[in-house]
């Protein structure tokens, strides 16, 4: 593999192309330097022709004239013309055949001016000597047309050297630049278009080999890093759609939680979700009791056919708090359901001795213990709250029928004692003011009672307060001639269900006694709320209004309003009216204020 660079190569290429046509050149130009003077040297040569025989005319007429002298000088000086310079002190046939030719005539000179030639014999010896001289001409145009054949060869030999060298450098420019070059476009192309695949098939040692093998290795690069990317994105995308799986399954576990009281059955799907959640399929949940020692609910794997529970002490295992541990060649993971120093029972995953739960199960595993504490504890709280409210409401019964059926009793009771005295007594009198007031009490006590059956069933819905007043009012309007207007402006106050119960019941004994006692035509009912008295009460009528000196209070109702004014930690005042009728005033400051007060102070 050659290793030699395409600039060297190219300048190489160059510097041929250069030294050819440089060569040729010079050697053109010495070819035609020489042949420069070959014309004059012919012309020259021919010219000795002539000058030999003139001077050979005029020696023959005066041999010793001034005129075959000066054409002897001339002829001399021909024959050392500059000119000539190369044949006198040059080697070669033509310089030899040059100085033969010159020393022949020098002979023939020596022989006309000494006189050893004669007029007849002149011109039979100059004719050897101008054959010569022919000869000498016939060999300088010989000489200039082989230099002149030389220049035209050299040209020819350079021309089709230049064209080779040109066809070669072209061919090579081809094979080894352009090929090379349209290949890396069209592999950068595919590369720029995400087919990775494509590489260059262009091995060699210099720029375009280099470039070639880089961008292969590039591209496997990138080929693996994108290969390895698409395995990471598909991986990231099945975690994250598990982790969404695992977060649906405890969103809707938690909301299920929220929305009711889980119990078996809901036990049970909240352990297959989680198995499929978690791919962990041997999961069990045991709960037990604050005193138990075995779970009273165990939801177990349906799909084994052993019970992984047989041959285990119960009590050891719900009561073996969280932590992993080994038992018949599985490894056992318990993550208890603990809830502010409560223990509702524990969740245990199974899996092979030599299998391991990852980071994420056991997450996932504690997060749904977790909930499931949370569930079960606020089932707890829930039914304690159920007892409380029990407890609270036959309080609040027996409350009721102690302020005026058992008063009411208690008085007949008194009255049958009476009875039984003027009897014995066989007072008619008496007995004749008993009997009335036997007959007034049972009316009022059977009174009472239906009120009690109507307080009992009174109840505050979604709907809030305003809902069970109208309704209330309502009914007194049915069972009355009385007219009932109703001023509610507690649209923005959040009333506690409790506080709302103990203002529908104080408004109840004040129109039930404006009902039997005002002997008015109009009840009015005013609720508001003010910053500095919180919410304040008023039911008015225009009747005859309460005595100054009123007497049975409890038949009026009006110890019950005291008590549940008391409940409110408020204040009631019941008067009479200077334009007539009764008023009933309450006022209070309810639990959501307080609580501001609080935060401000």
């Amino acid at each position: 593999m050659s290793k030699i660079s395409i600039v060297t190569r190219m300048g190489i290429a160059l510097s041929l192309i250069v030294a050819l046509t440089v060569g040729t050149l010079l050697a053109s130009y010495w070819l035609s330097e020489r042949a420069d003077q070959d014309a004059l040297a012919i012309n020259l040569a021919g010219s000795l022709r002539m000058q030999t025989y003139r001077y050979a005319l005029h020696h023959q007429q005066q041999p010793q004239s001034a005129e075959a002298l000066k054409f002897a000088d001339e002829l001399m000086d021909t024959w050392k013309h500059p000119v000539f310079n190369r044949f006198n002190f040059g080697q070669g046939e033509l310089a030899t055949q040059f100085k033969s030719t010159r020393q022949d005539w020098e002979q023939l000179q020596s022989s006309l001016i000494t006189g050893q030639v004669t007029g007849a014999e002149l011109e039979r010896e100059l004719a050897p000597h101008i054959a010569m001289l022919q000869s000498l001409v016939n060999a300088i145009q010989a000489e200039a047309e082989s230099r002149i054949r030389a220049i035209r060869l050299i040209q020819i030999l350079s021309l089709f050297s230049t064209i080779t060298l040109a066809g070669f450098i072209a061919y090579w420019l081809r094979s080894r630049v352009r090929d090379p070059l349209q290949q890396l476009t069209q592999v950068a192309r595919r590369i720029g278009q995400g087919d990775f695949t494509a590489r260059v098939k262009h091995h060699t040692g210099d720029e375009l080999g280099v470039l070639s093998a880089t961008l292969n290795k590039m591209s496997d690069a990138i080929s693996y890093m994108y290969g390895n990317l698409e395995k990471r994105v598909d991986e990231q995308t099945q975690a994250i759609q598990r982790s969404n799986a695992r977060l649906q399954f405890l969103y809707d576990m938690a909301r299920n939680i929220i929305e009711r009281s889980p119990s078996y059955h809901d036990f049970t799907d909240i352990i297959e979700g989680l198995k499929e959640a978690s791919q962990v399929t041997d999961i069990e949940l045991c709960l037990i009791t604050a005193t138990g020692d075995k779970p009273y609910l165990q939801v177990q794997p349906q799909e084994q056919a052993d019970d992984p529970c047989a041959g285990v002490d119960c009590a050891a295992c719900v009561s073996a708090g969280g932590g992993v541990s080994v038992m018949d060649n599985k490894r056992v993971f318990r993550f208890p359901l603990e809830r502010e120093h409560h223990y509702y029972g524990v969740l245990v995953a199974r899996c092979e001795r030599g299998d391991q739960l990852d980071d994420w199960q056991q997450q996932l595993m504690q997060s749904v213990s977790d909930q499931l504490a949370i569930a079960l504890s606020l089932k707890q709280e829930e039914d304690q709250v159920r007892r409380l409210a029990l407890i609270q409401e036959r309080t609040v019964i027996a409350r009721e029928l102690h302020d005026s059926l058992a008063q009411a009793l208690s008085y007949l009771k008194i009255q049958v004692t009476r009875l039984d005295r003027a009897i014995a007594k066989d007072n008619h009198e008496i007995i004749e003011d008993v009997s009335q007031e036997l007959r007034e009490g049972l009316s009022s006590a059977y009174r009472q009672l239906r009120e009690l059956l109507t307080t009992f069933r009174l109840k505050v819905d979604g709907s809030g307060l305003i809902n069970a007043l109208q309704t209330t009012i309502k009914q007194f309007e049915e069972q009355s001639d009385l007219l009932f207007r109703l001023d509610y402006q507690l649209a923005n106050s959040p009333l506690a269900p409790h506080e709302e119960i103990h203002l529908l019941q104080i408004i109840r004994e004040a129109c039930q006694n404006a009902i039997h006692h005002s002997q008015g035509t109009e009840v009015v009912i005013r609720i508001q709320e003010s910053i500095d008295q919180g919410i304040s009460l008023s039911i008015e009528d225009d009747g005859v209004g309460i005595p100054e000196q009123a007497e049975k209070l409890n038949h009026y109702g009006l110890a019950i309003m005291q008590e549940r004014s008391k409940h409110l930690a408020g204040e009631i005042f019941i008067r009479r009216r200077d334009e007539g009728g009764t008023g009933v005033y309450f006022s209070f400051r309810p639990e959501y204020l307080k609580e501001r007060d609080s935060e401000i102070a």
